[in-house]
């Protein structure tokens, strides 16, 4: 399945008085590596993504994260992610977040396609992803 790789420090912002990264910054972490995959798969930027495909988004169904080791202000970490299963109109997404080569997070996050529904103002529901869609987050080429 299709996967990216991206360096990243950790700034003072994302730690908590301790100087350890605060845990819902590491999904802020995530959902950034998950917008860069995806844009890098359908080789567009995600404002494009919206008007090309003609959908209201890819909201996040459910995520979870397991933490191995912390993480400091000033650390240089890699965020390895990758598309893990793709779905009639839902996918979802493997992080693994290293320090120095060791596991420090482990993210795992389900994303839905979806359009928004005029029988409910404001609402969204599923739709099927495109076919192109589906063959380039299948594909392992990054």
């Amino acid at each position: 399945m299709f996967s990216t790789r991206r360096t990243l420090r950790i700034e003072w912002g994302d730690c908590d008085p301790a100087g350890i990264v605060f845990y819902p910054r590491y999904f802020a972490m995530f959902d950034h590596s998950t917008v860069l995959l995806i844009e890098q798969a359908l080789g567009m930027r995600k404002h494009k993504l919206y008007e090309h495909y003609d959908f209201a988004g890819y909201p996040s169904l459910g995520s979870q994260a397991r933490f191995s080791l912390p993480t400091r202000f000033g650390d240089e970490v890699e965020i390895a992610s990758t598309i893990t299963k793709v779905g009639r109109s839902s996918f979802s997404l493997q992080h693994l977040l290293t320090l120095d080569g060791a596991l420090a997070v482990e993210g795992n996050e389900t994303r839905c396609w979806v359009v928004r529904d005029a029988s409910r103002p404001g609402g969204l529901r599923a739709q099927p992803m495109p076919d192109e869609v589906v063959a380039r987050f299948s594909s392992t080429a990054a």
